[in-house]
């Protein structure tokens, strides 16, 4: 097993992913290769920092997981602008803020664990 197998932060992550992929799946199909796809790379771009992060030392993981923040913070205001633009509904929103605000506090909490 992986050093970020065992880590909450990457299961969340993964998760949260899911989630972003199944939100993408209802955008246009003229959003297919764009917004939905953006979403889609950031949701995955936050596992991958912490996977990749856990290879290095715990000062360099903490760069990775703020880029792992940084790209939660891209997915809700992609989810934000989908709102905006009619593809999803304010229903989809509290629950996908709610569980980026979740996985913020866990990655800031388990970032300041490494110091």
């Amino acid at each position: 097993m992986f050093r970020f197998e065992e880590l909450e932060i990457w299961e969340l992550s993964q998760d949260y992913a899911r989630d972003c992929y199944s939100l993408a799946s209802h955008f246009p199909k003229e959003e297919k290769y764009a917004l939905a796809d953006q979403l889609r790379r950031a949701a995955v771009s936050i596992s991958n920092n912490i996977a990749e992060g856990s290879a290095f030392s715990n000062a360099k993981f903490k760069s990775f997981l703020d880029i792992s923040i940084g790209s939660t913070l891209e997915t809700v205001n992609i989810i934000s602008f989908a709102i905006r633009s009619g593809y999803l509904g304010a229903s989809e929103k509290d629950v996908m803020y709610e569980k980026a605000e979740k996985l913020v506090r866990k990655i800031r909490s388990f970032k300041n664990y490494l110091k």
